[in-house]
């Protein structure tokens, strides 16, 4: 399925390449949105973000493709087969400043902060961890390559005192894989950043309601101290995916992207359809209720775009 999907993926975004994104153009606006998995929340937001862009600018076709989310995005968005993508800030912060993963600065902007992430860790049943410590030896999904969810999920362990190469047996799974891996007890745990709720994770609460997702605050501090206060303390209510309690977890702001390129008009329509459709993203998924101008301009290390900065201007 992985393989289907990826080839779909693309297919899509090579499209996108060729095909002519961006403002002008006989054809109008092509706007390939670069997501993350199909479970997960960044792909439904895309989509609905994807519908309303079509809806109500002019002109234009958008669509939100499958990708394995913040680190691969911004690759699209640099390499011009996407013109829009999802990020978590930590990896766009590494992004504008050529860090960790990227050996230079890239060519990106904001346009908008939109909803905070949550490191859910996720353990199989019958599996005995209570802690990121008690990882040490265990078969763990770290999410997939390029992905934002690895880049937190090896800050967690590190911040943890494990090498996530060597003290972990480490798999590289989307979150349709790791729940499915769960459910076949063929990983011992995994790592998935997302809002609430996650659709897999909801699909693997059901028929595995014996999982438990784990309290990661206690290595909150450490990370804090090596990365920033980027990283913040978040409360999940279980009852989200309809199990008791609540944990705490650390937690990382999300922005929407684009590449520095990108028409001023064309930014501003997007930002503004952004905010004035609030209302049905939201019926797509819960986490767009977090819209909001004074929120979405808090973006930094990142700068905004023009066209973003000219929209919340108007709305000062």
């Amino acid at each position: 399925m992985k393989r289907i999907l990826t080839i779909v993926a693309a297919a899509v975004l090579l499209a996108a390449g060729c095909g002519g994104g961006g403002a002008g153009g006989g054809s109008g606006n092509r706007i390939f949105i670069a997501t993350g998995g199909t479970t997960g929340v960044y792909y439904v937001y895309g989509g609905g973000l994807a519908k309303q862009l079509s809806a109500n600018i002019p002109g234009t076709q958008a669509t939100a493709s499958v990708t394995s989310a913040s680190v691969e995005n911004i690759k699209l968005l640099v390499s011009g087969k996407a013109q829009l993508g999802f990020s978590q800030a930590d990896t766009a912060a590494d992004a504008v400043n050529g860090k960790d993963t990227f050996t230079g600065k890239q060519p990106i902007k904001a346009l908008a902060r939109i909803y905070d992430n949550y490191t859910h860790l996720v353990v199989a049943p019958g599996v005995a961890a209570n802690r990121v410590a008690d990882l040490k030896g265990k078969r763990v999904s770290l999410g997939p390559a390029n992905s934002g969810t690895q880049v937190i999920a090896r800050r967690v362990l590190e911040a943890a005192g494990l090498d996530p190469d060597a003290d972990v047996t480490k798999q590289q799974l989307s979150i349709n894989e790791s729940v499915q891996a769960a459910k076949d007890g063929t990983i011992d745990a995994f790592f998935w950043v997302g809002g609430l709720p996650t659709a897999g994770i909801t699909d693997l609460a059901a028929s595995r309601p014996d999982i438990k997702i784990l309290d990661t605050t206690d290595v909150l501090q450490k990370m804090q101290a090596t990365y920033g206060q980027q990283y913040v303390p978040l409360d999940v209510d279980l009852t989200v995916y309809k199990l008791t309690g609540a944990v705490k977890t650390v937690g990382i702001a999300n922005v929407l992207l684009v590449p520095d390129s990108m028409d001023e008009q064309l930014a501003y329509d997007i930002t503004k359809t952004l905010f004035e459709k609030k209302a049905e993203l939201t019926a797509v998924h819960p986490e767009a209720e977090k819209l909001d101008p004074a929120l979405g301009q808090q973006v930094a290390p990142v700068e905004l775009h023009p066209g973003a900065a000219r929209y919340y201007k108007e709305k000062a």
